[in-house]
């Protein structure tokens, strides 16, 4: 007799889906299989049955600095790669719209059971300092697991010291680290990316990749603002899909030349999705993303729009031609994970009248399980299957997630029953982000969770958070073997 079983549903794997019942003991799955009785029973008829979703992208409580009224990362500080002075005041800074609590309660909503947050060290502020800084945020505020990338700001990419703590970094859990071709504060030169990816690789790590080329952007911008482009759309027209390309291009061979698995975040343009596939066939250990944004939007309807300023995004909403590429990439696997790259922020906090000045990006992390399943599954040739290999097994094994992100027992009973008929009309009235615009809003879907389970405690029940916040752990991760984080997708991989 099993602590609980959930009766009557269809089991859906990044291989097979079938009807069967699920067994939990205690906080894990114990047994698959047909007429299992447990003390309690959850009944799934006319419902799938998946593991709980991994997003590996998502910024909750994320700062950016505001200097002279003007977000920093939007100008050139005089010495980017100096490390700078941590007596000097700091400057005032905007938060994103979600905290971790309502950030992790609206992502158990949408049937999302583990999120991948990053730390972000401050001047003066060691790897794992910030690391365990990051941690007391979190602490009593997550709703569902989280885990932590590391980011490598320019100054800390520059320094020895600071590439000496990545070991015990990779060893406290912390697996991957966060580099970024562009952006001020941030970005770091072939020489920098070719330094830190060494050392990730040597620790056991793996990188996680912002990849744009940061100084003919600065350029671009300059010249369109100067010329008098100052709408939303020139955020698109000065970031050319071609030139991400490139990036991604270098980024491929310094990550081969330094043996260092590499994952390229939000890939929103067939170029550079070419570029990734180009560059597996080589034999480098790659691989992406992309996020429901840039299945759903594109530049011209959206960013040319009256409310264009809300859907800067970086990299930019591309066109429906990449649209298409996209899709077909996560139908035969050559794309191999959806995230969100939640970062939400208010209309008012949008609404600046330059496009380079509007903080980027746009909130996800509730609807995603369900915006798949609809545009994918519902309207599309995306396979059930390949559904829950992109949003759940797929981020999990690349990420090095233990005991996640499968229907297998001993793994961690994350478990969302998800209601194919249910209807949906998304918008913030139904939503429980904390932003007050989505950019999914009137978008009509047919499928959504009606109960989800975080290691076999009931956390959503008819749609109802009934968790809460401070139950999520964080969880320590460790990347396999580069062959051990493919997911098989013809093996009874979760049968």
């Amino acid at each position: 007799m099993y602590d609980l079983v959930i009766k009557n549903g269809h089991l859906i794997t990044p291989s097979a889906s079938f009807p069967a019942d699920l067994a939990i003991d205690g906080e894990q799955i114990a047994a698959l299989g047909m007429h299992l009785n447990g003390d309690a029973v959850l009944d799934a008829s006319g419902c799938y049955v998946l593991s709980g979703g991994v997003d590996c992208h998502v910024h909750l409580q994320l700062q950016l600095p505001v200097v002279h009224g003007q977000l920093s990362m939007t100008s050139k500080p005089p010495n980017p790669t100096a490390m700078p002075d941590p007596s000097s005041a700091s400057p005032p800074v905007l938060t994103s719209t979600d905290s971790f609590t309502t950030g992790t309660m609206a992502a158990a909503c949408g049937g999302t059971t583990t999120v991948i947050d990053f730390t972000d060290p401050q001047p003066g502020q060691g790897l794992m300092a910030s690391l365990q800084a990051r941690q007391e945020e979190a602490r009593d505020q997550v709703a569902v697991d989280y885990g932590l990338h590391m980011t490598i700001p320019t100054w800390h990419g520059c320094r020895a010291e600071s590439l000496g703590e990545i070991p015990a970094t990779v060893a406290a859990g912390c697996a991957t680290f966060k580099l970024y071709q562009a952006y001020n504060r941030m970005e770091l030169d072939d020489v920098a990316l070719l330094r830190v990816m060494r050392a990730v690789s040597a620790a056991g790590g793996g990188v996680v990749l912002h990849s744009e080329t940061g100084p003919l952007l600065d350029l671009l911008r300059a010249d369109a603002v100067a010329s008098g482009a100052i709408a939303p759309i020139w955020h698109e027209r000065t970031r050319p899909a071609r030139l991400e390309a490139t990036a991604v291009h270098r980024a491929a061979e310094i990550a081969a030349l330094a043996a260092c698995p590499l994952h390229l975040f939000h890939l929103g343009s067939a170029a550079s999705l070419a570029e990734v596939v180009a560059a597996r066939k080589r034999g480098v250990d790659i691989s992406a993303e992309t996020c429901p944004h840039y299945l759903l939007l594109t530049a011209d309807e959206h960013l040319a729009g009256a409310d264009g300023h809300l859907f800067i995004c970086a990299p930019p909403l591309r066109s429906s031609a990449d649209q298409a590429a996209l899709w077909l990439a996560l139908a035969d696997g050559s794309l191999e994970i959806i995230s969100t790259d939640h970062c939400p922020w208010t209309r008012q906090e949008k609404m600046q009248p330059v496009f380079v000045y509007v903080p980027g990006g746009v909130p996800s992390i509730e609807a995603r399980l369900a915006l798949v399943h609809q545009f994918g599954v519902n309207e599309r040739e995306l396979a059930l299957t390949d559904w829950v290999r992109t949003c759940c097994t797929a981020p999990a094994r690349r990420m090095g997630l233990p005991w996640k992100g499968a229907l297998l027992p001993g793994y961690d009973a994350d478990i969302v029953i998800f209601d194919p008929q249910r209807e949906k009309t998304v918008g913030t009235k139904t939503l429980h982000e904390a932003a007050d615009w989505t950019p999914y809003e009137g978008m009509q879907l047919r499928g959504w969770p009606r109960t989800v389970l975080l290691r076999g405690e009931v956390i959503v029940r008819d749609e109802e958070y009934v968790g809460r916040p401070g139950q999520g752990r964080f969880v320590r991760r460790s990347l396999p073997p580069g062959a051990s984080r493919e997911v098989p997708r013809n093996t009874k991989l979760g049968v």
